[in-house]
C-alpha cells in the first residue's frame, strides 16, 4: 500500500472537480427539471413518513389512554 503524495491528492481532486463541472455543464434545463422533481418527491416522501410515524405514535398513546380510562370506569362501576 503506497502513501498518497500531495501531487497525487491534488490531481485526484482536480479530476473530481472537472468531472463535476463537466456534468453540471452537460445537464440541460429539462434534465434539471427532472432532477428537481425527483428530489422534491423524495423530500415529500421522507416528510410524509416522518409525519405518519408521529401520527401513529400519537394515536397509539391516545388508544392506550382511552383503554386505561375505560378500565378505570369499569372498576369504579363494579364496586
Amino acid at each position: 500500500m503506497s502513501k498518497l503524495t500531495f501531487p497525487d491528492m491534488t490531481s485526484d481532486a482536480s479530476a473530481i472537480g472537472s468531472f463535476i463541472a463537466s456534468f453540471i455543464a452537460s445537464v440541460t434545463l429539462a434534465e434539471w427539471s427532472v432532477l428537481a422533481g425527483i428530489v422534491t418527491a423524495l423530500v415529500t416522501c421522507a416528510a410524509n413518513v416522518a409525519y405518519m410515524r408521529r401520527k401513529d405514535a400519537r394515536e397509539q398513546r391516545q388508544a392506550e389512554l382511552a383503554e386505561r380510562e375505560a378500565m378505570a370506569r369499569l372498576e369504579r362501576g363494579c364496586k
